[in-house]
């Protein structure tokens, strides 16, 4: 796991042959990779948000309530779980239109390795301030779209001109994902499932 990771940022072409070569399951990525690495985001918000706190116009720090903070982190965590297999799942399902025909494991595995740069930018939650959150989620962000360019035809071994509408398509279902996330969040909180300030 580590070794794709580690060749995912430093040559993700070469790496992306390697991983399409292995035929990995489902449930030995989801144990080897995706549960570990969706844990660095979560783990990092709790500590972040109940240890060190943000402050608002250089106020006071504010942090959230131990159980509010674990509650938030449990259902964030979950959220990527299921969002990585919704990804791989469109993916398995778009691949028909381009003639392409991976297994669904394929995709999973494809859709896990492009989440990674998010995954790993979580650690960002550490210390949650709003400037510093917002340049390393950019910038897993973007390296996110870059692998998923750079993956896709290479992957499904389809010509590049295809694999630019495929990623696009598949980038456009992942800002619907995240946005579907968001009003689930917001919906829960009007259930009375939000965050809890410390005092």
């Amino acid at each position: 796991m580590i070794n794709h990771v580690w060749g995912l940022f430093t040559h993700p072409d070469q790496e992306w042959q390697e991983i399409r070569g292995e035929h990995e399951s489902i449930s030995h990525m989801y144990l080897s990779h995706v549960l570990l690495l969706a844990a660095i985001p979560a783990i990092s918000a709790y500590i972040g948000t109940t240890q060190v706190g943000w402050s608002i116009a250089g106020g006071e720090a504010v942090r959230l309530t131990a159980g509010s903070a674990l509650q938030m982190t449990i259902m964030s965590y979950l959220a990527m779980l299921v969002g990585v297999a919704v990804m791989g799942a469109f993916i398995h399902w778009m691949a028909r239109t381009y003639d392409a025909n991976p297994s669904l494991s394929d995709c999973m595995v494809f859709a896990a390795y492009c989440a990674t740069p998010l995954f790993i930018g979580g650690l960002a939650a550490l210390y949650p301030n709003m400037w510093l959150s917002m340049a390393i989620g950019t910038a897993a962000v973007c390296y996110t779209a870059y692998l998923l360019y750079v993956g896709i035809p290479s992957f499904m071994n389809i010509p590049k001109e295809e694999g630019f509408m495929f990623s696009s398509s598949v980038l456009a279902v992942g800002l619907v994902v995240l946005v579907a996330i968001m009003a689930t969040s917001v919906v829960l909180w009007g259930f009375g499932v939000g965050p809890v300030y410390a005092r």
